[in-house]
């Protein structure tokens, strides 16, 4: 019987480390040891604070997650760790395999092959756990098409914002401005590749802008997770230009103004999520290649740079604590189990 150290939300704000008994691995199942795990400082942070939707499954795309809602509960996707032992019809490929799995923040656990993808060997643990946010990077590259010569603008650049900029980056375009509050963060986005990266609060942000982007925005995205942060992505898109929304606010509501601007501009509002395919790509795309193009990403954006902190499993109410209440010193969080 292996023991294994697993974080719990048992209430808003409220978190426990508890150990658990975790069997042999029975028959088509592995025993996987986590090195590390990624905070989503969007959708885990609803959790955390008690502000994810009651009337919505968890995460349709995760079987242990597929549940409504509620207290208490085991959360978290991005996980990397080593296969330990295999049981009877394992294949013997994946012993001793490196693996990135879609689980809860748990240090010992059991899952099926089927579960789990064989992380590059050229990447490293602290690489491949950033898999998921490159991945929603990428999606939301492919929704938003971005055409040569076009002015991009990104609203927010914590971990998936400064990953989306960082791909856009390598796009031929006339301009690339990113906004966010904190300058630990501006400054990651201007190493990514952004041209300029600017404080939405400051005073004469309007002039700068509308200097930058004469015409307003070909295309902007809306990252930032403030939902007062897509009338701004809205205020600052020219004329059929598009703005596609990736953040998710939970059950926060946004109160937009479409009125005569936005109506006569013909702004197209694009809803980006990534547990699934536009239907315009679904012919010639599957998840699997799409993951594909996440981990050739990763190869080549310096991530290094994007994680900021590091906290053992037993230390991780003092994590997100750092989240909650000083984002402005955080970009990515990770938990190790070491």
């Amino acid at each position: 019987m292996n023991r294994s150290l697993s974080l719990h939300f048992l209430a808003p704000y409220r978190l426990e480390i508890k150990e658990e008994k975790i069997p042999a691995p029975a028959s088509g199942e592995v025993l996987v040891r986590a090195s590390v795990s990624a905070i989503s400082p969007g959708t885990e942070m609803l959790v955390y604070r008690g502000e994810f939707p009651q009337d919505i499954s968890i995460d349709s795309s995760i079987p242990e997650l597929a549940s409504q809602f509620s207290y208490p509960l085991k959360y978290g996707y991005c996980l990397v760790g080593e296969v330990l032992k295999a049981g009877i019809g394992v294949d013997r490929f994946w012993m001793g395999r490196r693996v990135f799995a879609f689980h809860h923040h748990q240090s010992i656990f059991l899952a099926r092959p089927s579960e789990l993808i064989p992380v590059p060997e050229d990447l490293s643990d602290e690489q491949a756990v950033l898999l998921p946010n490159t991945e929603t990077a990428v999606n939301f590259v492919m929704d938003g098409k971005p055409v040569i010569g076009e002015r991009v603008l990104v609203l927010g650049q914590g971990i998936v914002g400064l990953l989306t900029a960082a791909l856009l980056a390598r796009f031929p375009l006339e301009c690339l401005v990113t906004l966010d509050r904190f300058p630990i963060r501006r400054n990651a986005s201007r190493q990514v590749g952004a041209l300029l990266s600017l404080d939405p609060l400051e005073e004469d942000l309007v002039s700068k802008l509308n200097a930058i982007l004469p015409a307003g925005a070909d295309l902007a995205y809306e990252l930032s997770g403030f939902p007062q942060a897509l009338d701004m992505a809205i205020s600052f898109t020219g004329f059929e230009g598009r703005v596609v929304m990736g953040s998710w606010y939970g059950s926060k509501r946004s109160n937009l103004d479409l009125g005569g601007r936005f109506h006569r501009s013909r702004i197209r509002l694009v809803s980006s999520q990534v547990s699934t395919l536009a239907s315009e790509f679904s012919g010639r795309w599957t998840k699997e290649r799409r993951f594909d193009v996440a981990w050739q990403m990763l190869r080549v954006i310096q991530t290094e740079q994007l994680i900021t902190h590091r906290f053992h499993i037993l230390e991780a109410g003092r994590a997100y604590t750092l989240i909650d209440q000083h984002p402005e010193q955080t970009i990515q969080v990770i938990i190790t189990y070491a």
